[in-house]
């Protein structure tokens, strides 16, 4: 055989094992592949939460850790939201790396008090000799026919207070490496998992993920947005949950020869302003989509951020699209609460274009 033809051998065998490592991996599935590799290479991470050891969590993101483990590092706990946190709060504070988990977004009210006056401000208190690696999980946001108490989107109270860090995965490779970030972070990071999207899908190969993790070569997602879909017209700024509705009206979009681009934040905490800021440059319009309500909001802080920094490249003012400014609707309803392709395609008529 030939040095070429032994050369095209050679890279077809290689991208073949590629594809062969590429297997459907649900966005749960990253999530839990994280955290046990996570605590296989570090016996300081520990897991704990309601129903997270026997049952494997609600959503059975837990599921499997405590057979692995034991139940010394992952196991079960009271109904008691301010008592799980300020329990993580002491032993991060003494050498341990403590993820829980919150079950339902608004069920971490009762821990509020917990992570505003205490968690969040334990660094600036103690000028930086006190870190807190602590993860708080936090199942969020709707799609899932929840009702009250079920599906609120909580990212705003987090955002807002000093000293948290934010992340919101979008895509199932996100949800590894973000919460494999999360966990090694020394700083407490607030994880808001989309509930809606524990069930999606995508072809990931987690082994080189996990490898890229231990050997630095992935680059850091942290307080770095991506171009989820490139485009010329217009941007829509998304994270989280309001991510495939973006791309998804994008689609349509390019369909009534429409360009849009779809930023994927991310991190809430850190923001990206670079790569946010030079899209809305580049196509001069820009639409913010959020399940959250839009007063006093995430989607708020963007509008402001991105007027302040473009407001000469705007051809028109930036819009949102996010919930209506009401508690969370019964599961008939959700549907015309949550950010849609109508509503979002909506948005984007409105944007001053030129015929």
């Amino acid at each position: 055989m030939s040095t070429v033809a032994e050369a095209a051998a050679a890279r077809a065998a290689a991208d073949a094992e590629k594809n062969d490592s590429l297997q459907p991996v649900t966005f749960a599935k990253a999530l839990t592949t994280a955290m046990a590799d996570a605590m296989r290479e570090d016996d300081t991470v520990v897991v704990f939460g309601e129903d997270v050891a026997k049952l494997g969590g609600v959503f059975r993101i837990t599921d499997g850790l405590m057979a692995e483990f034991g139940e010394k590092r992952c196991f079960d706990t009271p109904l008691a939201e301010s008592g799980i946190v300020g329990m993580a709060l002491g032993m991060a504070m003494n050498g341990l790396r403590p993820i829980v988990e919150m079950q339902f977004d608004a069920f971490a009210y009762p821990a509020f008090e917990q992570i505003a006056s205490h968690v969040a401000k334990m660094h600036n208190r103690t000028r930086g000799r006190v870190r807190l690696p602590m993860v708080i999980r936090v199942p969020y946001a709707g799609g899932i026919g929840g009702v009250e108490h079920h599906c609120d989107s909580s990212e705003a109270y987090y955002a807002h207070t000093p000293g948290l860090k934010v992340f919101t995965p979008a895509t199932v490779s996100d949800a590894y490496r973000l919460l494999r970030e999360a966990i090694a972070s020394d700083d407490p990071v607030v994880f808001m998992e989309p509930k809606k999207l524990y069930w999606s899908k995508d072809a990931v190969d987690l082994a080189a993920l996990r490898a890229g993790f231990q050997g630095g070569a992935l680059d850091r997602a942290e307080g770095k947005a991506v171009v989820a879909r490139p485009g010329t017209d217009a941007t829509l700024i998304a994270y989280g949950p309001a991510v495939p509705p973006a791309l998804a009206a994008a689609e349509a979009a390019a369909e009534e020869g429409r360009s849009v681009e779809v930023i994927d934040l991310r991190t809430i905490v850190p923001f990206d302003d670079e790569t946010v800021a030079a899209s809305v440059r580049k196509t001069g319009r820009a639409v913010v989509v959020a399940e959250a309500q839009s007063f006093a909001s995430v989607a708020s802080e963007i509008v402001a951020r991105v007027q302040e920094r473009c407001f000469h490249s705007l051809a028109a003012p930036v819009r949102r699209v996010a919930g209506f400014d009401i508690p969370f609707p019964p599961p008939k309803l959700e549907h015309w609460y949550l950010p849609s392709v109508d509503r979002i395609l909506d948005a984007l008529d409105t944007l001053q274009w030129e015929d």
